[in-house]
């Protein structure tokens, strides 16, 4: 879906609202993770390729973002990832595991009997925060270095193509929707991470540096046929950083506040990006999905938005499941969905 494009264009009835999550389960079991998020986010819901840390260092966020990279690869170190031009032992085996899930990805999605166009997502970590991430040879973050940081992006940029047709292809041809994770991207902005001693902080990136890396990075997955990309920025970061990327989505959480706190999600609206709003609590609350959608609804209306625009809406968990445990899971992606359609059906009823 390209930016400005709703997922109901052109649909009657009510909106539809639907829900994904931010990517890290628990567990070791690929297979049982997968399965579970097939059957929790069905259509028209996001499921997701899952990643799953409780496997080691080679299947966290920095490990299967770098298994994706083109000509760079990664490998563990005392103080961190140190990334080269030769392939070691950690890299090999980060890039063997993110084929091995793919595969069962395929696995599963092949089995499944009945009709389920919904797409399909993959994350990753975006490129300022994986040069963040990133070591070179003497220790210091790849993010120090401008030739470093352009480097990173571009071979992000140019493997990122073969992950996205490698997941559609696993997924029967499904859409690809692509999630660019940037946790670190306020610290490298504002110079606040550490240099390697811990004595001094790197200077910071200009902000039209780490915009044209995600623009560079964003695009090359829609080139690839990803058929939307989502940009998560970390809380409190000006949304604007990661609106102007060209991306289609802006993952953030829900305001809790007054009016005014949701106007800049307005004016995002507005701008004809879609929305993956943080509006459920981990571990599941006790609110239930009513309350939390009519509290939504009336922050929508009182910002003067249309009911229709809820079509750009996907509901999310407001932090990553990693810490629960199956049933945890369950209830957080259960409240999901059921506040998404419960967001739809109080907006159909005004």
């Amino acid at each position: 879906m390209s930016r400005g494009e709703s997922t109901g264009a052109g649909h009657d009835g009510p909106p539809r609202v639907t829900g994904t999550a931010l990517g890290v389960l628990p567990g070791t079991d690929v297979l049982e993770a997968v399965t579970l998020l097939r059957g929790e986010l069905g259509a028209p819901h996001l499921s997701f390729l899952p990643v799953l840390p409780d496997r080691g260092p080679v299947a966290g966020p920095v490990a299967r973002t770098a298994a994706v990279l083109e000509e760079l690869h990664a490998d563990r170190q005392p103080h961190g990832w140190r990334v080269s031009g030769t392939p070691g032992k950690d890299s090999r085996a980060a890039r063997a595991l993110l084929g091995s899930d793919v595969n069962v990805l395929a696995d599963v999605v092949g089995a499944e009997t009945g009709p389920d166009d919904a797409p399909v997502k993959t994350q990753l970590l975006g490129p300022v925060s994986l040069a963040a991430e990133l070591h070179l040879h003497a220790g210091e973050r790849a993010v120090r270095d401008h030739g470093a940081r352009r480097d990173v992006a571009a071979s992000l940029a140019a493997g990122i193509g073969e992950h996205v047709r490698a997941v559609a292809a696993a997924a029967a041809g499904r859409d690809v929707v692509v999630q660019l994770d940037e946790p670190l991207l306020d610290r490298v902005l504002a110079g606040s991470l550490p240099t390697a001693s811990g004595l001094r902080t790197l200077r910071a990136v200009p902000a039209a540096e780490a915009r044209a890396a995600l623009v560079l990075v964003v695009e090359a997955a829609r080139s690839a046929g990803a058929a939307g990309v989502g940009v998560r920025p970390p809380a409190g970061t000006d949304p604007r950083t990661a609106a102007e990327t060209g991306a289609d989505a802006l993952v953030l959480d829900a305001p809790a506040g007054s009016a005014r706190e949701w106007e800049p999600v307005a004016a995002l609206v507005e701008a004809g990006l879609e929305l993956w709003l943080g509006a459920v609590p981990v571990p599941a609350g006790t609110g239930g999905a009513r309350a939390a959608a009519a509290g939504l609804w009336r922050s929508w209306r009182d910002v003067g938005l249309p009911a229709a625009a809820l079509d750009r809406v996907r509901i999310t968990p407001r932090a990553e499941l990693g810490a629960l445990d199956p049933a945890g899971v369950r209830a957080v992606l259960a409240l999901v969905t059921a506040t998404a359609e419960a967001l739809a059906r109080t907006a159909a009823e005004a």
